[in-house]
């Protein structure tokens, strides 16, 4: 289709010019998304790496402990302590909202129990099996922790990397291509504008003679 076949109308440049004013209010908010979540991010990520750091040193400890409990009480002993603990961690699941992103809060109880609430006979274990009892459930404490920040991280990442896509298609095509529309449609009105005065001068200069 040539050019000169090409009517486009005012109409259709007073859209064309709301629907760059549109992505472009929407790029903007968008991006300011975008930034303010990575910033969450790293907030998050900064607290990640205490936890993950705090939960190996818990880990090697638990370890350790349950090695020597292993040792001085045996591996029935240790058992036997285990299965006798009659309460066990109970587990809530709540949400969070962070700049839109819907993320979990997990809250612990029953975890830390003292000498009695755990079960075993205190006069018939000694305190290694105390020590390894704590040393375990510190460790659950800090699995659950970790569990809840980096279930955070995952669904924070998810979400900027969702923006991010957004940002990048309206910057670099939807609004491009609406402009170069604009710009063609301006420039073809402009040249019909010329055309239809060339042509009643012509009319003009015709019926004066």
């Amino acid at each position: 289709m040539a050019l000169r076949d090409i009517k486009p109308t005012r109409s259709e440049l007073i859209n064309l010019k709301r629907k760059i004013q549109l992505s472009e209010r929407g790029y903007k908010i968008l991006k300011m998304k975008r930034d303010g979540l990575i910033l969450e991010f790293f907030k998050v990520l900064a607290t990640a790496k205490d936890s993950r750091g705090e939960l190996m040193d818990k880990y090697k400890v638990a370890v350790e402990i349950m090695a020597l409990a292993n040792t001085l009480e045996g591996a029935i002993g240790v058992k036997s302590a285990a299965v006798s603990v009659k309460e066990v961690p109970e587990i809530t699941l709540k949400s969070k909202n962070i700049m839109g992103v819907i993320v979990p809060q997990i809250e612990a109880s029953k975890v830390k129990k003292s000498l009695v609430d755990r079960g075993y006979g205190v006069l018939g274990t000694s305190t290694v099996i105390d020590e390894s009892a704590s040393a375990f459930e510190e460790l659950v404490e800090s699995i659950i922790e970790s569990a809840e920040i980096e279930t955070t991280m995952k669904r924070l990442l998810d979400e900027i990397e969702k923006t991010k896509r957004r940002v990048n298609a309206l910057e670099f095509k939807v609004i491009p291509e609406l402009t170069a529309a604009r710009d063609f449609i301006k420039m073809r009105l402009d040249e019909m504008e010329r055309e239809e005065l060339f042509r009643m001068k012509r009319i003009k200069a015709r019926s004066a003679t």
